[in-house]
């Protein structure tokens, strides 16, 4: 599919092509997708229903656990839908609110599955390095909070991306994003316009959640073993 090079001011329909180079066989790549996709849903829902009913598995190692399997399935379905739109009944097209929206919530999610692990291993490295304190230190008002905060510290710092693309960019040299979804990268190519701000905070972003729960996670590790 080719590409037109023309300048368009505040699109508000966007198309994605899916898989570049594979469009002619993207009805059969989506079979596995969907495949993995119930999989996953599946395997999440049986977790948390297993986790919900056993009381002894309401401790904050388990109920992180719950968490991440309820990221995974709102991050799965905030992709997946679609994706197999594309693959399956050809509707590339989507408004560009919407795919705003879907970057939005796909690198929320991502952040808020790094905050996650993040206080499993924080939570390990109490659990083994101060048994005896472990109950008192990570009750659940405490895991309540840090749901809370991990989940509000994703929002926070993802959303500014968003208004920068909906607020400073009005045009754009293409309407066509050559992938699957939205995503921060993808959309800000599409932007005739000057993207480094949007581009410099955006790095800034998935360096400091990456750096720093990567850093924490690690450093969590080599203490408590």
């Amino acid at each position: 599919m080719s590409i037109c090079n023309i300048t368009v001011f505040m699109p508000s329909l966007l198309t994605l092509i899916g898989i570049p180079g594979l469009e002619s066989v993207q009805c059969w790549i989506g079979i596995p997708f969907c495949a993995i996709y119930f999989i996953a849903m599946i395997g999440n829902s049986v977790l948390l229903i297993i986790i919900k009913s056993a009381r002894s598995l309401h401790e904050p190692m388990y109920i992180f656990v719950g968490m991440l399997g309820v990221t995974d399935i709102a991050l799965a379905t905030t992709i997946m839908p679609k994706m197999l739109g594309i693959f399956w009944f050809h509707v590339p097209e989507v408004y560009f609110d919407s795919c705003l929206l879907q970057m939005w919530l796909i690198h929320s999610f991502q952040c808020i599955e790094s905050g996650i692990l993040l206080a499993m291993a924080l939570d390990r490295y109490v659990a083994i390095c101060y048994p005896l304190r472990h109950g008192a230190i990570f009750t659940h008002q405490l895991v309540t909070q840090i749901g809370a905060m991990v989940t509000l510290r994703a929002a926070i710092l993802v959303a500014p991306c968003l208004v920068l693309i909906k607020c400073q960019f009005q045009f754009y040299h293409t309407t066509i994003i050559s992938h699957s979804y939205c995503e921060h990268m993808a959309i800000m190519k599409l932007a005739a316009e000057n993207m480094r701000v949007n581009k410099i905070y955006g790095l800034f972003v998935a360096f400091t959640v990456a750096g720093f729960d990567l850093t924490f996670i690690t450093l969590s590790y080599i203490h408590a073993f």
